[in-house]
Parts: C-alpha cells; sequence; structure tokens
C-alpha cells in the first residue's frame, strides 16, 4: 500500500526514520529477488524507491521548517 504524503508528514521523525529502515530492507529484499529472477511483483520496487523518496524529501521539509 502506498503512503500518501499528507500521511508520512503526520509523523514523527523518529516514526518516518523508522519507515525508511524498513523501506530499504523492501527494496534490498526486491533487488534480491531480481536478481535470483523470481520477481513476482516488479512494480513493487518503483514504488518502494518513490515511497523512499517521499520520506526523505519530508524529513527535509520538516528539518527546514525548524530553522
Amino acid at each position: 500500500m502506498a503512503l500518501k504524503p499528507n500521511d508520512i508528514r503526520n509523523m514523527t521523525a523518529a516514526e518516518i526514520n523508522n519507515k525508511l529502515i524498513s523501506l530499504k530492507e523492501a527494496l534490498f529484499k526486491f533487488r534480491f529477488e531480481q536478481k535470483s529472477g523470481r520477481v513476482e511483483k516488479p512494480h513493487q520496487m518503483r514504488q518502494t524507491r518513490r515511497e523512499i523518496a517521499r520520506c526523505y524529501t519530508i524529513l527535509r521539509e520538516k528539518e527546514n521548517a525548524e530553522k
């Protein structure tokens, strides 16, 4: 399930960092499956990369808002 930007904005920085860790682990698993040739849903890899980017963007927004 894709995360909406508003859902991420409602999280704290610690929650976003935890989400990033889990998304990076998922991306690692997708890459491993891709190399072994048994990818069932290749679109999830792209979706995960975009969610990681969303999390980084919103973390950056929160850092800039504090300044």
